[in-house]
């Protein structure tokens, strides 16, 4: 058995400890090199569960988190999904083998443009890469059956409830600081939203704005 396949191997074994036990989100976390998302120095840390930095001052997170993240959104064949913060793709890489489209939004003209280009690379061609505000989310093409935010705001942004269609889930971090966060599963209702938390975590924060890379 080669290096990469073992250590593929023992990824799994860890996401399935960390409780990712989702039989969709395990296949598509197997099918999604990590390897492919890593560059540089930390590129030998592929297939480790821990995050690692990316170009632009950012992280690829953590894959158990990815993994427990994605298992709360429920991701349907037919769904239509928002992921706000693209970063190095590899999240956007799994939406796209459990969705049938994934819009993904960064305010990092540098990451969107190598974003673009891997997607190509990789043939994976229901992404959508968007250079913007995701706090905003996508009017144009809203409403969303899932929304996935990647960095914390101190609460659920307006504007992404607002495109979220009724019955739809929206998994984010919410917290006033790095230091404290916690990841919550929004549920929309006939009549309001439904609100689970999950577990801590740490991301960087929501910024509003274009980047200037």
């Amino acid at each position: 058995m080669s290096f990469d396949a073992e250590a593929k191997m023992q990824l799994v074994f860890a996401l399935r400890s960390q409780g990712v036990r989702d039989a969709r989100v395990l296949q598509a976390m197997e099918t999604v090199d990590r390897g492919a998302f890593v560059r540089g120095l930390f590129s030998e840390r592929a297939y480790e569960d821990m995050p690692l930095p990316i170009a632009c001052g950012q992280t690829i997170s953590q894959p158990s988190v990815v993994g427990l993240m994605t298992q709360a959104l429920n991701v349907q064949p037919r769904d239509k999904v928002l992921e706000v913060g693209c970063g190095s793709g590899y999240q956007a890489a799994i939406l796209a083998q459990l969705a049938r489209r994934v819009y993904t939004v960064d305010r990092h003209p540098r990451l969107v443009r190598e974003a673009r280009d891997l997607f190509a690379r990789l043939d994976i061609s229901n992404v959508t890469v968007i250079a913007g505000d995701g706090s905003r989310g996508l009017p144009d093409q809203a409403p969303f059956d899932r929304i996935l935010v990647t960095a914390a705001a101190e609460d659920p942004p307006g504007p992404l409830l607002a495109q979220l269609k009724i019955g739809g889930i929206m998994v984010l971090p919410v917290g006033q600081s790095d230091a404290v966060q916690h990841l919550i599963k929004v549920t929309r209702t006939d009549d309001g939203h439904e609100y689970e938390e999950l577990r801590a975590v740490r991301f960087v924060p929501l910024l509003e704005g274009m980047a200037r890379d």
